[in-house]
């Protein structure tokens, strides 16, 4: 893979395996070969793949404690005619994960950013969790913060959409308790160790998630139903015309159906409602 030197390098965020290191894509390794450093989360964690992979390159520490300061070294470097690829300990950088600094930064010093696509866990969570995938919205770790973290649950609490979250095993049990209070009856899915030996999806209801998670450990993501806005008594007007055609489309209906529907529930005429749609 030959790299263009131009005036500056680029910044290439790599995307690496979560867990099985047969998830690396060929471009992922033809990348980190070829870049002159790769910037990483945690340098004694990536060197155990380089190693695997038979690569050595230069590594520099990039992570959330130092974000500030090496952003700007790495600013420079690009700057000098530098290839940098960018990864976090598993999946794809930015994503919970250091990263985002760093992109924002090029972009504002017009140095080009290259995605090298490949694993990330809560996608794949979601597609395996037989939950609604149409639709969805991730709010990555809930926070610590008691008024942060009310106001995100009541998000999840809000939201017709399926809902994704972060959650280390060790918050597990408290986190599902303060769900427990907002989510009556919804379905949740619990994955865990995704691509590893001990890959495991849990599913059901949240007192059934509570039962069947005592003690768990490993990477944990949760995957929750979004709300039934009919069978908590709501107007469908009050909501937007995407989430009203999100409604009806989860009940199996057609498009021309639902624009008829939409069109009676809004009171409007249904032309100006498949204008919208077009």
């Amino acid at each position: 893979m030959d790299m263009e030197k131009e005036n500056s390098g680029s910044l290439y965020i790599v995307a690496t395996p979560i867990g099985n290191l047969e998830d690396i894509t060929l471009r992922a390794l033809n990348v980190l070969k070829n870049v002159d450093i790769i910037a990483a989360e945690d340098t004694r964690h990536t060197l155990k793949l380089l190693n695997h992979f038979e690569i050595s390159k230069p590594l520099i520490s990039y992570h959330r404690h130092n974000e500030d300061v090496k952003t700007e070294i790495l600013i420079k470097k690009l700057k000098e005619g530098q290839n940098i690829a960018l990864v976090s300990d598993a999946g794809t950088p930015g994503i919970c994960d250091p990263g985002e600094e760093a992109i924002k930064k090029c972009i504002e010093e017009n140095i080009k950013v290259i995605p090298i696509p490949g694993a990330c866990a809560m996608i794949n969570a979601l597609i395996c969790s037989g939950i609604d995938t149409s639709n969805f919205i991730f709010l990555g770790f809930l926070p610590l913060n008691k008024k942060l973290r009310n106001k995100k649950l009541k998000e999840i609490k809000d939201s017709i959409y399926t809902t994704i979250i972060y959650e280390a095993p060790h918050k597990l049990n408290s986190t599902l308790i303060d769900l427990k209070e907002i989510l009556e009856d919804r379905q949740v899915v619990l994955a865990r160790e995704l691509t590893k030996i001990h890959e495991e999806f849990i599913r059901g209801n949240i007192n059934e998630i509570i039962e069947k998670s005592k003690e768990i450990k490993g990477e944990i993501i949760l995957v929750i139903e979004g709300r039934n806005y009919i069978e908590e008594g709501n107007d469908l007007t009050i909501l937007t015309l995407e989430e009203h055609f999100k409604y009806y489309e989860k009940m199996g209906l057609n498009k021309k159906e639902i624009i008829k529907k939409i069109a009676k529930d809004r009171n409007v005429n249904k032309n100006e409602i498949y204008q919208k749609f077009l």
